[in-house]
């Protein structure tokens, strides 16, 4: 009889590890509070359920009587696996490692515990302890919720701006926020990237090691990755150190991790890590083009339990670039076969279509889409991404 595997989660995110768990020959079933997501499509049977329900999601599974539950790259539902894991004596992170790598200032506070490098940081739940505690901080500093993912609620933060303009970033920031608390840090600088590992009873592989291309202040949006970094063989070094170290910190012993690293000028400090895969295709698409190791189908594996070999690596290169636009409304989007005809392009994919509404890029939600290629170098993975933003033409109806 073939295991039964819940994923946690429908949207387009989830759809590479339902395939690939069909494809394996599990039986998959899917739970999402939205009826229309488009993972449903895919699964063996679906559950319009809240990945937050804890009790809700353990019923199902007790009923359904799985043999593994996982998510794959939003750090929402993590508490929810582990919690069902524990009950369940599933394969898992422990409820302690998944809230310590979803709440950002617990995060900080074990990391920190245990010396790993990091930004300087203050946990805020009101706006009085706010504008005493930016009174400590240096000329610039970033503002974001304890709790929450794609870049939403982030600002950076300059200490000369006027009490009105902190007042408002302060209840922006908390419209994002779940607990109703911030984290005020350090503005860090430098090349960003992150790692992703995989650990299999306690031992901790890196896979690769992604730069990162944002779209700055004020909200630090990413606009691209490629694999492998371009950094110097010393830098790498000292990354793999510090990120096999906070899986550690974190109590990470089986599973992935998603660690996102700012080489500083005093050295390498991690902005997060996650209990779980990268998101922005950066596992499902780049790590197997540039190293030929399935991440997803590892995931799905340890999750149910069963062995799963490491292949040996490939060295190519991989690069993701999405597309930015004027604000306004689509009128057309052109030139997208002459674009995939192009020589390395794996993938043109657009979440939005003619008659949508584009916003500006304020968090990970507002991009309309993206290119994926692959070569046999990274600059050269990045130079056919940006002939194919080059060639395809997005027509804009302006002040719509």
């Amino acid at each position: 009889m073939s295991k039964k595997l819940l994923i946690l989660g429908a949207s387009i995110l989830q759809i590479p590890a339902i395939c690939k768990a069909k494809d394996l020959g599990y039986v998959v079933l899917v739970a999402d509070f939205d009826p229309l997501a488009k993972g449903f499509g895919y699964a063996d049977k679906k559950y319009v359920v809240s990945t937050n329900d804890l009790e809700g999601i353990l019923t199902i599974a007790k009923k359904e009587k799985i043999d593994g539950i996982m998510t794959l790259a939003s750090d929402i539902p993590m508490k929810t696996v582990a919690y069902v894991a524990e009950q369940l004596n599933l394969v898992s992170v422990s409820t302690d490692t998944a809230i310590k790598t979803t709440d950002k200032y617990l995060m900080r506070e074990t990391l920190s515990s245990d010396r790993i490098p990091i930004p300087k940081y203050f946990k805020v739940d009101s706006l009085s302890r706010f504008l005493e505690i930016i009174e400590l901080m240096d000329a610039k500093y970033i503002v974001k919720p304890t709790d929450n993912s794609g870049s939403r609620g982030i600002y950076l933060v300059d200490c000369e701006q006027d009490i009105s303009k902190l007042k408002k970033i302060y209840n922006d920031c908390l419209k994002h926020s779940r607990s109703g608390a911030l984290l005020v840090e350090e503005y860090m600088e430098g090349p960003e990237v992150s790692v992703e590992t995989l650990t299999i009873k306690n031992k901790t592989i890196i896979v690769a090691i992604t730069d990162k291309l944002t779209t700055g202040s004020p909200n630090f949006v990413e606009m691209g990755h490629s694999q492998p970094t371009s950094l110097s063989e010393n830098e790498i070094k000292n990354i793999k150190k510090i990120a096999v170290d906070a899986v550690k910190s974190v109590g990470i012993e089986n599973g992935p991790s998603h660690t996102e690293i700012i080489l500083t000028a005093s050295g390498p400090k991690i902005v997060e890590i996650g209990a779980r895969l990268g998101g922005d295709n950066i596992t499902t698409h780049l790590v197997p083009l540039s190293t030929g190791i399935n991440l997803v189908e590892a995931c799905i594996k340890i999750a149910l339990n069963d062995h799963y070999d490491i292949p040996k690596e490939k060295k190519q290169a991989s690069a993701i670039r999405y597309f930015s636009s004027n604000k306004g409304e689509i009128s057309a989007i052109k030139n997208i076969e002459t674009a995939l005809a192009l020589s390395g392009v794996e993938q043109i994919y657009f979440t939005k279509s003619v008659g949508d509404k584009i916003e500006d890029i304020e968090d990970s939600t507002n991009r309309i889409g993206f290119v994926i290629a692959k070569a046999e170098n990274v600059k050269r993975a990045i130079k056919i991404c940006e002939q194919v933003m080059e060639l395809i033409n997005i027509e804009i109806k302006l002040g719509s």
